[in-house]
C-alpha cells in the first residue's frame, strides 16, 4: 500500500523539485547579497574662480595621449585643476582608514599608473579607502608653481576635504594619512612638519579643519634642499628606500627619519640593500626591496589603523 503512493506520488516530487530548488537559491542569495564596489569619486580641491587656480583652461597632457574609458593611464602632466580620486575597498574589507596617495615623477609629471592607481588598488585589497592627488607640478612650463607652495596646498587640502566628507565616505576623519613616493615623498613629509589645526578665521568652512595628517609613508623619496625640521607632534611615519643603487633618495630617508626621532615621533625605518629607483609594488624578481608594501601592512596593524 505505503510501496503504490510512493510511486504515485513519485512524479509529483520530481516536478517540485526544480522549484524547491529555485526557491532555495533565492533565499540564499537573499541572505547574502552580491558585494558591489563602488565606483571612484574625482573631487575638485578648490573651487571655481579660487584665486590660487592659474591657467585652468589648458588640457592636461596624457600618457596614453588619448585613452579610452577604463584604459590604463600612465602618467599626467600640465595639472592645473587639482583634483583627488577616491577609490572605495569592496564593503566586505573595508576599514574606517583613507590614505592619500601622492605619485612621483619629479614635479614634471604624475606617475599615474604605478604610483597612483596601481596602489589604490593595493590599498582597497586591505580595506583602505585610497584617494590619489592629482596635485600642481612646480616643473610646468610657463607656470611659477612650487612644491613648498602649491604643491603642498593641493595636499594639505585634499587632507582637509577628506575630514569635511568623513562621514559622507563613511572613513575616520582620525585616521587619514598621506603615502608619497619620490617627488610625492617630499609632500608628505612637509605634510608631516608643516601643518596648522584648522583656520579658525577662514570664510571656507574646509579651511577651519585640521591640514595634519595622523600618519605618513614616505617611499624613495627625494626632494632639493629644504627646511626639514620636525616639530613634537609630526605625525608617526614609514619610511623605505633601496639603498647604494639608490644613494640620493636613501640618504634623504635617513636624514627625514633623524628628524622625526630627535624630536620622539614614532617612525619606522627600512632602508634595503639594493632595489633601485621607482617600480612602487611591481616584481623585483625577488629582491626584498619588492616587499616593502608588506611592511608598511605591518605597521599600519601595529597602528591600529586596519581594523574593521
Amino acid at each position: 500500500m505505503h510501496r503504490k503512493m510512493l510511486l504515485c506520488l513519485l512524479p509529483m516530487l520530481l516536478c517540485l523539485l526544480p522549484l524547491l530548488l529555485t526557491s532555495g537559491a533565492i533565499a540564499h542569495a537573499a541572505q547574502t547579497p552580491p558585494q558591489i564596489q563602488t565606483p571612484p569619486q574625482i573631487v575638485n580641491l578648490w573651487p571655481d574662480g579660487s584665486p590660487t587656480l592659474k591657467g585652468a583652461g589648458e588640457k592636461e597632457l596624457l600618457s596614453p595621449m588619448d585613452p579610452k574609458p577604463g584604459q590604463r593611464i600612465n602618467s599626467i602632466r600640465n595639472v592645473h585643476t587639482p583634483t583627488i580620486e577616491v577609490r572605495f575597498p569592496s564593503a566586505e574589507k573595508a576599514t574606517s582608514t583613507v590614505i592619500i596617495v601622492a605619485p612621483g615623477g619629479g614635479h614634471n609629471q604624475l606617475v599615474w599608473g604605478s604610483e597612483g592607481t596601481d596602489i589604490a588598488q593595493w590599498l582597497n585589497s586591505i580595506g583602505v579607502t585610497a584617494v590619489i592627488l592629482k596635485y600642481r607640478l612646480a616643473q610646468t612650463p610657463g607656470y611659477k608653481y612650487t612644491v613648498e607652495g602649491e604643491a603642498l596646498q593641493d595636499t594639505q587640502r585634499a587632507v582637509r576635504i577628506i575630514r569635511a566628507r568623513a562621514a559622507e565616505w563613511k572613513v575616520d576623519p582620525a585616521k587619514v594619512g598621506i603615502l608619497g613616493f619620490s617627488a610625492g615623498g617630499a609632500l608628505a613629509a612637509l605634510a608631516d612638519i608643516r601643518f596648522d589645526r584648522g583656520k579658525p578665521d577662514a570664510t571656507d568652512p574646509i579651511e577651519k579643519l585640521s591640514c595634519r595628517p595622523d600618519f605618513v609613508g614616505l617611499v624613495y623619496p627625494g626632494w632639493a634642499p629644504m627646511d626639514i625640521t620636525a616639530p613634537k607632534d609630526a605625525a608617526p611615519a614609514f619610511l623605505t628606500s633601496a639603498g647604494l643603487d639608490d644613494s640620493f633618495h636613501a640618504k634623504q630617508t635617513v636624514e627625514f627619519y633623524n628628524e622625526l626621532f630627535k624630536v620622539g615621533v614614532q617612525a619606522d625605518l627600512h632602508i634595503y640593500a639594493h632595489g633601485g629607483h621607482g617600480g612602487a609594488i611591481s616584481e623585483r624578481k625577488g629582491i626584498p626591496f619588492g616587499t616593502w608594501h608588506l611592511r608598511l601592512k605591518d605597521w599600519l596593524a601595529d597602528l591600529g589603523m586596519l581594523k574593521r
